[in-house]
């Protein structure tokens, strides 16, 4: 079973925009809701008998049952008699959001990301319609269960191949787009090791250094239109809070950041595509970036988009080339010679790579570039017991 999901703008009328609105609107006090009632079953348990708050305290009885997903999706389904604004949006809409606040739940349970927040105006930003209508799509648009018919812009084409199987829409700074998850009943093998390997360094000085020698310098998509960005921020902080004139400055604002992200995004999808033409096989190093993105240089980190490249764009394009990925052990690969394996102490300042051992002599992140190759090869070696192509 193959699944993808595919992204396209949509051109919604001025009633079909009131009424993406109001589904957003009412999706996020469901949220809010929902989150506050888990919130005061979990305090009305923390807190010993003897020592309550004087403050305020929640105190719930004993046998109370924690909400559940399901606990609370069947209380939705009782308060659309007192509240009426409920029965307005699709309840299969409202079950997604109980079950995405359900998700981030058990993820705060498991110490996997923070606790989840409460939503304020216009921060509940997407929405999913998990079931579709059959031969909803069209050349002119997308059926939609409660909005009807609305124009896309198709960008490129649907195989036959594919059924539509939800469909999310989420808001952004430019509009409206649509995130159709497609499925296709097919079996698509693992790709095999084969071809020519390719091990790949990562950084801040080089974007990325390869075990052919290539390098590409860091790009600074942010400090291309920080100016644009400080000018913009400065105009706000003399506007009123909550105003029109504040709100157009916030959609200005998250253009601008729209646009940073767009073009880093389309820059790793090129540079994926060129690193695939001539490869068979690509390894890279199983870092933690968000370690990286918490020190003295995370603003470069984010800024470079070092975790988006290697951990989802760069496996997605080498899955859709045929190209074979691989992760390998990322200590000392900037230690080692590349050509005798002896090790090579040397600090970040050190830029050149000089083994005393052998001679080689060569820039530092192309030979831990090289370390990265050979590790990846002989991952495959001891994995399969056959001898891997290079």
């Amino acid at each position: 079973m193959l699944n993808i999901t595919w992204e396209f703008k949509l051109e919604p009328t001025a009633e079909q925009i009131s009424e993406i609105e109001h589904i957003l609107d009412v999706c996020r006090k469901v949220w809010n809701f929902a989150l506050r009632e888990r919130k005061d079953w979990l305090d009305s348990r923390k807190s010993p008998v003897n020592a309550c708050s004087i403050r305020q305290e929640f105190i719930l009885p004993v046998d109370t049952p924690f909400p559940s997903y399901h606990a609370q999706a069947k209380g939705l389904t009782k308060a659309k008699g007192d509240f009426p604004s409920l029965k307005t949006v699709n309840a299969q809409v409202l079950q997604q959001v109980l079950r995405k606040l359900d998700g981030a739940w058990e993820s705060w349970r498991l110490k996997r990301s923070g606790f989840p927040r409460f939503k304020k105006p216009n921060r509940m930003r997407s929405f999913v319609f998990p079931q579709m209508l059959k031969h909803c799509i069209t050349e002119e648009g997308l059926k939609l269960p409660q909005l009807g018919w609305v124009k896309v812009r198709w960008s490129r084409e649907i195989p036959d191949l594919f059924q539509v199987k939800q469909a999310r829409i989420v808001r952004k700074a430019s509009g409206y787009f649509v995130l159709l998850s497609l499925q296709a009943d097919v079996d698509v093998p693992a790709t095999m090791p084969h071809g020519h390997p390719v091990g790949i360094d990562v950084g801040l000085e080089y974007f990325l250094s390869t075990s052919d020698g290539e390098q590409v310098k860091r790009p600074r998509f942010f400090n291309e239109l920080h100016r644009k960005l400080t000018l913009l921020q400065r105009r706000l902080k003399t506007k009123q809070k909550g105003s029109a004139n504040w709100l157009k400055l916030q959609k200005k604002i998250g253009r601008v950041h729209q646009r940073i992200a767009d073009t880093r995004k389309d820059w790793h999808f090129k540079w994926a595509h060129h690193l695939c033409d001539g490869a068979g096989m690509m390894f890279v190093e199983d870092l933690d970036f968000r370690i990286m993105a918490k020190g003295i240089l995370g603003k470069y980190t984010l800024d470079a988009g070092l975790g988006q490249f290697t951990n989802q764009i760069l496996p997605w394009v080498c899955f859709k080339r045929d190209v074979f990925y691989g992760k390998v052990d990322a200590r000392g690969t900037s230690q080692t010679c590349p050509d005798c394996g002896a090790e090579v102490r040397k600090d970040l300042s050190t830029r050149i790579h000089h083994c005393h051992n052998c001679g080689s002599i060569k820039p530092r992140d192309v030979a831990a570039a090289q370390v990265i190759r050979t590790r990846g090869q002989r991952g495959i070696e001891n994995a399969c017991g056959v001898d891997a192509a290079g």
